[in-house]
């Protein structure tokens, strides 16, 4: 039997996830369109990144710089987000090309991209990184130290918080991890009543793959998909990236 194409395997999944997110949003008294629907691109070849992008999908995350570095120059017109993990010395090569960082983890990031911004002039988005479960193997802010270096990082020129983003813990069922999606749409919440200046709390990023669906059932408005979108994929294709 013949192997699907990767485009093939993408437009079988993406027709099913549209369902899926217009269930899940409906659950929660959403529409469809309240939902971002982020493609994660990890390893996927820019050919199929970019019949995706002519399909529907307007905004793609990519994880790792030197990969995004690689295809950014080929990407059909879409909105680029780099959502892996990012080293400071590293922030210089993803600045100039995003429109907004999603793992935003410490001061000491925040203020790189806060110093690599203003050379540049420009104003980068980002998100806060929420280490929600407290899980040893993962970066983030502690949910209850956040508050307080959210209002340090706000004092940052050249950066905006546009909200937060977390990655709740491998679990066997989607629903064993709503308990961390309720507990970051409180956050969220708690932190948006507080009205910091420079801050907003317009974008809530949980979800992927195996959960999206519990995510936005429980506020997120911002899911990053890239297994559901584009099946199982070979990790050690691309280079070590970052």
């Amino acid at each position: 039997m013949k192997e699907k194409s990767s485009v093939e395997i993408f437009d079988r999944n993406y027709s099913e996830i549209k369902k899926n997110i217009k269930a899940a949003a409906e659950s929660a008294g959403k529409k469809y369109e309240d939902i971002t629907l982020l493609a994660a691109t990890k390893t996927v070849d820019v050919e199929t990144i970019n019949h995706a992008i002519k399909s529907g999908i307007e905004y793609i995350g990519e994880n790792r710089v030197q990969e995004f570095l690689s295809k950014r120059e080929e990407y059909a017109p879409c909105h680029k987000h780099f959502i892996g993990h990012l080293q400071t010395n590293k922030v210089k090569d993803i600045v100039p090309y995003v429109e907004l960082i999603h793992s935003v983890d410490s001061v000491h990031l925040a203020k790189e991209i806060s110093k690599v911004s203003l050379k540049l002039g420009k104003v980068t988005d980002i998100l806060l990184e929420i280490n929600i479960a407290g899980e040893e193997s993962k970066s983030g802010f502690a949910p209850d130290e956040v508050c307080e270096k959210l209002v340090e990082i706000s004092k940052f020129e050249g950066i905006r918080i546009k909200g937060l983003m977390a990655i709740p813990p491998i679990c066997d069922k989607p629903e064993e991890n709503e308990k961390y999606f309720i507990r970051m749409r409180k956050l969220f919440i708690d932190i948006g009543a507080k009205k910091i200046d420079n801050s907003s709390m317009e974008i809530l990023s949980m979800g992927m793959s195996d959960d999206y669906m519990t995510a936005i059932k429980n506020g997120a408005n911002m899911v990053r998909l890239g297994t559901a979108l584009f099946g199982k994929r070979d990790y050690t294709k691309t280079g070590k990236g970052v």
